[in-house]
């Protein structure tokens, strides 16, 4: 073998190790399946980072790494550089993530938009003192509630077992009458199979991934709140990458964030179709029903206002609450 190919050799092989040095591979988790269109939006945001950078990062999807209760904790310590999470799912943690979830605070995207930019800085504060870092956030279409009998009154949920996944949606049970229990997403079609639940808040993209058509009959589409999905990375993690490898993730990240907004804004209406033609009555809660709910949207407002003190106040006033 010549000189020159002994050499050439020896670049390749060079070239080749620093290749897989800066390489890097990561994992993030979601407590939401294949086919939910907030797991559709990170598979389009992790395909335009893996497109651009030597970073590659393997989904964990509906809950298969992580419950969602562990999603927080496990970004923390590395068990994943990335993760998603319902950001009221931990609102016992902290009142400032649960404000999206008061019924009708701030119903539909347009006033979601308001909120998510009068909250933002502080949440994003909140994460940066656990080690994380906010990447991008988008919301549910709006919350509407399942049962298997009629509605037709307020008090048609007293002493029903009803399916809660944060604190405000309990509340929002115990006011109504109903026995809040807590159900993550994965878990609902077991929980209204075994008898554990019979009727939820949730929205009409939840109601296909569980097919509620299968354990309820009714979808009253209240869109009394918008919940928000919160996608966030280990901040030591992300501040080990290169800058140009952070600047994808950023861009990718607020291409994300419009994207996901969009996406949700369509969820909403085919979803809600979807619930319709798979034999659910579909339709709106009575005047009375709403009435009761407005009040008791009310109610928790001013509980959390008594919460979240000054900040909380000043972020209702923010909004033109």
């Amino acid at each position: 073998m010549t000189k020159r190919a002994v050499a050439f050799g020896v670049a390749l092989a060079l070239s080749a190790l620093g290749s897989a040095a800066s390489a890097q591979s990561w994992n993030m988790a979601t407590p939401y399946p294949d086919t939910n269109f907030h797991t559709q939006n990170i598979k389009m945001f992790i395909e335009e980072i893996e497109a651009a950078t030597p970073l590659r990062i393997t989904l964990h999807t509906n809950a298969s790494l992580l419950r969602m209760p562990e999603i927080m904790r496990g970004v923390q310590t590395r068990q994943a550089q990335l993760g998603e999470i319902l950001l009221s799912a931990y609102g016992n943690d902290d009142p400032m993530f649960r404000v999206d979830s008061i019924p009708f605070l701030a119903p539909g995207f347009v006033n979601g938009i308001k909120l998510w930019h009068a909250s933002r800085e502080a949440i994003e504060q909140r994460f940066e003192d656990r080690g994380l870092i906010v990447l991008y956030s988008v919301p549910w279409p709006g919350q509407g509630i399942y049962t298997k009998e009629p509605m037709a009154t307020p008090d048609a949920l007293n002493g029903v077992s009803f399916r809660a996944y944060n604190a405000a949606t309990a509340r929002l049970a115990e006011l109504m009458g109903a026995i809040p229990t807590t159900v993550q997403a994965a878990e609902i079609p077991q929980a209204f199979a075994t008898g554990i639940v019979s009727a939820m808040i949730t929205s009409a993209a939840t109601g296909v991934d569980s097919q509620a058509w299968d354990f309820v009959q009714y979808y009253y589409n209240t869109r009394a709140m918008n919940t928000r999905n919160v996608v966030f990375v280990n901040a030591q993690a992300f501040n080990g990458l290169d800058a140009e490898t952070q600047q994808v993730i950023r861009e990718a990240a607020a291409r994300a964030e419009i994207r996901g907004w969009m996406m949700s804004a369509e969820a909403e209406e085919l979803t809600t179709s979807r619930l319709a033609e798979e034999g659910m009555t579909v339709a709106n809660a009575s005047p009375e029903v709403m009435e009761a709910l407005i009040a008791i949207g009310t109610q928790m407002a001013e509980e959390w206002v008594a919460e979240a003190g000054d900040e909380g106040r000043a972020l209702l006033e923010a909004i033109g609450r």
